[in-house]
């Protein structure tokens, strides 16, 4: 025994010399590589500029305000992109005050840390969240959320803000927002200005410019600062032009370099999958001036997987006219290879999107540019248009005046004028190519429900998607960024990039095109037990996670499980039109596992909606809801028509519930807390 222990030792001790001689090697290359004196080219130059891994640069996020002497962080919890921007404006706006500002993704840092940070003097911490679905926080975000519901965290004189983003006509309006800056509160942190909230269904820019003022009139005044008055524009990035090797040039990737050509797991949103897709189908009858896509995507050596209910996320691209009338309206050869690098050392991102690349590959994967720019961005861009109207013009509107507001939303929000549009309309404005891209949001990825079972598709998603696609008070024709890539896909009209086909065969009608996506978890689920009935109801597009449920409910039964009812109220607007999966929906009927209800809106003089359909049913529904546990499921708009239903069943519950008005509001709340009132709406 006494043998096999010196052996092992003796192993070990072997080991231990051999990591420590690999690692004094590799500290010497480093050394002698940062000894040089010369330097090959800018490109060098920006690598050299990035924190090494030995150092306080590169750990935690207060080391790297100490290193920058930065006093004021920013966090965000952001899906669609729109958090994220919120921080990094309130960053630009703090150098006008004197205050350097680091902004944060919580998900890439330890937010323990926020306990140290009340070492900085004059320190500030600011938290821009987002709030999705059934009153979550964001994916990036979801970490942080969990740590602060921790009893032991203690954060006694951190000075805090908060701004939420939210939609009223959510459910859980601004939930997280208003968690964050609780807790935070409970913590022993001190709130340095209220929290603001974001309504996403009004106007959101409107309520942050708002909140932002009152903020930084508290941060004045508890900090003694006096607001620089120099309205020029700074930039954020320095633009770097090189000759850059082909290898370390971005085509198109969200996450690291060259991972569509070398695929490796697991697939994520810094790093998608590239799905092929195996079908898509028009699913409107031949005589509809509409479009709706039934696309399936293969799964297949991705070891992706999900549940019925959940998301698939579609990096979109954008039309290859729109990019190409970019170029053209502003002089620029748009194959010329550029980076931009971020002034900051400290930055915990150093670029606005993957560089380097081309402009045409950031006006093609990254870059948002059929949205309407918000004021920040005309505001910046204005002091290049060489027309003194047209200057005044997009001043006024970046003003954040009464006059500027409603200006705005005149000509920019109800003109639907995006950056293409606005470059069209104000000849004289050329603003650089490098700094549009500096300042315009991302390219986000859309979410779809998805429209099978993973029971019976397991390695392949399905989702339904009405094609965008309508005249502006301006005469021109909008679309929707992934719809309508969908449907040129359909077309064979997609210019297919290579990263975004397979062709193997060198057969031009052989090749498949590929999506990048990867799968969002969702709360919307079919219930436990399978004897137990489910109301779903949902019209248009919102048939789509139903279609999945019909499946594994039927599925279910072919397996000789006992089932409970299986209902659906959709609705369309005629049943030659529409009538979206009718072959399919007919046959689950026939076999029994589907009680179905249709309404066609016009297929009659007066219209009829699922909300009638579903007063004439009340009686039963609220049976099916009282006496046989029933789960109610709503899916589509979260505006008008999730409300309404929401409305009728407390409608249905006071009718044959007997309760009050107060009492069938309670009801509700109640069947939504215990999960048996699901909604995946969007507005």
């Amino acid at each position: 025994m006494t043998v096999l222990i010196n052996d092992w030792f003796d192993s070990k001790l072997s080991i231990q010399f051999a990591i420590y001689g690999i690692l004094t090697t590799i500290l010497s290359y480093c050394l002698w590589w940062r000894g040089r004196k010369t330097v090959e080219s800018p490109v060098i130059q920006a690598i050299q500029t990035l924190p090494t891994k030995i150092g306080t640069t590169n750990g935690s996020f207060v080391d790297r305000m100490l290193h920058g002497n930065k006093t004021m962080v920013l966090f965000y919890g952001s899906q669609t992109g729109t958090a994220e921007d919120f921080a990094q404006r309130l960053a630009k706006q703090a150098k006008r005050y004197g205050i350097a500002a680091m902004v944060v993704d919580p998900e890439e840092t330890e937010m323990e840390d926020l306990q140290r940070l009340v070492t900085i003097e004059n320190h500030l911490a600011v938290f821009t969240v987002a709030t999705y679905g059934e009153g979550d926080p964001t994916d990036n975000a979801q970490e942080f959320y969990e740590w602060l519901r921790q009893d032991a965290n203690d954060l006694n004189g951190l000075h805090y803000a908060v701004f939420g983003l939210g939609n009223k006509t959510y459910e859980y309006y601004n939930a997280v927002g208003k968690y964050v800056d609780r807790r935070l509160s409970e913590l022993g942190a001190v709130r340095v200005a209220e929290l603001g909230m974001g309504d996403d269904d009004g106007n959101i820019e409107d309520d942050f410019i708002a909140w932002s003022a009152v903020f930084w009139k508290n941060v004045c005044q508890k900090y003694r600062l006096v607001r620089d008055t120099d309205e020029s524009t700074m930039r954020q990035y320095k633009l770097i032009k090189d000759i850059f090797p082909q290898e370390t040039i971005f085509t198109g990737e969200v996450g690291r370099l060259k991972c569509y050509e070398k695929q490796k797991s697991p697939f994520h949103l810094r790093n998608p999958f590239l799905a092929p897709i195996l079908a898509n189908k028009e699913l409107f009858k031949p005589d509809s001036l509409r479009s709706c896509l039934h696309l399936e995507l293969d799964l297949t050596n991705s070891r992706l997987s999900y549940e019925t209910g959940d998301h698939v996320a579609i990096f979109p691209t954008n039309d290859s006219y729109l990019v190409n009338h970019i170029g053209e309206l502003l002089g620029v050869d748009l194959d010329e290879v550029i980076s931009l690098v971020d002034f900051d050392e400290d930055a915990q991102k150093k670029n606005p999107f993957p560089c380097p690349c081309s402009y045409r590959t950031a006006l093609t994967h990254y870059l948002d540019i059929t949205s309407v720019p918000n004021t920040q961005i005309l505001k910046d861009i204005a002091q290049y248009a060489t027309d003194e109207s047209e200057r005044a013009l997009l001043t006024l509107m970046g003003s954040y005046s009464e006059d500027g507001r409603i200006k705005y939303k005149d000509w920019a929000l109800d003109g639907c004028r995006s950056i293409v549009v606005i470059l069209e309309d104000l000849p004289s404005l050329k603003p650089p190519l490098e700094y549009l891209c500096e300042v315009l949001p991302r390219l986000q990825a859309r979410y779809y429900s998805i429209s099978s079972s993973s029971k019976i598709y397991p390695t392949s998603v399905h989702l339904t998607a009405v094609v965008v696609q309508y005249l502006t008070p301006t005469q021109r024709i909008a679309k929707g960024v992934a719809t309508n890539q969908f449907r040129r896909m359909y077309l064979k009209e997609y210019d297919p990039k290579p990263i975004f086909y397979d062709n193997n065969n060198n057969d031009e009608t052989s090749f498949c095109y590929r999506l990048p996506i990867y799968i969002r978890k969702s709360t919307f689920r079919l219930p436990f037990k399978f004897q137990t009935p489910i109301i779903m109801i949902g019209p248009g597009t919102g048939l789509a996670p139903f279609r999945g449920f019909i499946q594994e409910r039927h599925f279910q039964k072919i397996q000789g499980k006992p089932v409970g009812e299986t209902i659906l109220y959709y609705g369309c607007r005629k049943r030659d039109e529409d009538f979206l999966y009718e072959d399919e929906l007919k046959y689950y009927e026939s076999e029994k596992t589907l009680e179905l209800h249709v309404a066609f809106s016009r297929d009659q003089e007066h219209k009829v909606y699922v909300t009638h359909l579903l007063r004439l049913d009340g009686e039963k529904l609220w049976k099916l809801i009282i006496n046989n546990n029933a789960n109610l499921y709503v899916c589509g708009d979260a505006k008008h028509m999730s409300r309404d239903v929401q409305m009728i069943i407390v409608d249905i519950a006071q009718l044959f519930g007997g309760l009050t008005s107060e009492g069938a509001m309670a009801f509700v709340k109640d069947l939504i807390v215990k999960g048996r009132y699901s909604q995946d709406v969007w507005s």
